[in-house]
C-alpha cells in the first residue's frame, strides 16, 4: 500500500473568496497581500508560516463598514435621505 505524500509546510489559507479590498489591498477571503499570494509556491515554509501568524491581526482592517444595508436602513429609521 502506497503513502499518502504530504509537504511539511503550511497550506495555503486560501478559501476561494479572491477579492482585493480597494484601502488595504488584502484578499477578503485569505487577508493576504497580492504579493504574498503571488510568491506562496516560492516561499520557504518559515516564511509561509510567519505569513499565517500575522492573518488574524489583519482581519479587523476589513470589518470597518461605512455603507451597506446596514447603513441604508439605519438612514431610513433616522429620517436622513
Amino acid at each position: 500500500m502506497a503513502e499518502d505524500w504530504r509537504r511539511d509546510e503550511p497550506e495555503s489559507p486560501c478559501i476561494k473568496v479572491c477579492v482585493i479590498h480597494r484601502e488595504t489591498r488584502l484578499c477578503t477571503g485569505c487577508l493576504r497581500t497580492i504579493d504574498e499570494i503571488t510568491a506562496w509556491g516560492r516561499l520557504s515554509p518559515e516564511e509561509r508560516r510567519a505569513v499565517m501568524a500575522e492573518l488574524p491581526d489583519r482581519a479587523p482592517l476589513l470589518k470597518k463598514r461605512r455603507g451597506g444595508r446596514a447603513a441604508r436602513l439605519d438612514r431610513r429609521s433616522s429620517g436622513e435621505t
